[in-house]
C-alpha cells in the first residue's frame, strides 16, 4: 500500500507495533495518519489537543487516537523531530 501525505508536518519513517498491526486494518490506519498529519488529531481530550497544535510548531511530539470500526483504539505518535510516526495500541505504550 502507499501512502501519500501532505499536511502540517512530516511523519518521517512509518512503524507499525506487532499489535496494532493486527488489530487495525490497512484502511484505517492510512486514514488516520492522513488526519494525523493533517491535524485532525482525532478522539484526544481538548489539552491534548491544544498541545499538539503549539507542538508542531515548536518542535515537540504529537499524539492523536483513533478507532477502527470495530472500536478497537489505537494511537499515532510523531517525534518531535520528526523522524519517526509510530502507530500502536495504547497497552503497547
Amino acid at each position: 500500500m502507499i501512502i501519500v501525505l501532505e499536511g502540517k508536518f512530516p511523519a518521517g519513517q512509518l512503524v507499525i507495533t506487532p499489535g496494532a498491526l493486527e488489530a487495525v486494518p490497512c484502511e484505517d490506519f492510512a486514514r488516520a495518519l492522513r488526519r494525523h498529519v493533517s491535524g485532525d488529531w482525532g478522539e484526544v481530550c481538548p489539552e491534548d489537543r491544544e498541545e499538539n497544535d503549539r507542538s508542531v510548531n515548536e518542535g515537540h511530539r504529537l499524539l492523536s487516537a483513533y478507532s477502527t470500526d470495530a472500536g478497537t483504539t489505537f494511537w499515532l505518535i510523531t517525534e518531535g523531530d520528526r523522524s519517526v510516526t509510530t502507530i500502536l495500541l495504547p497497552e503497547e505504550y
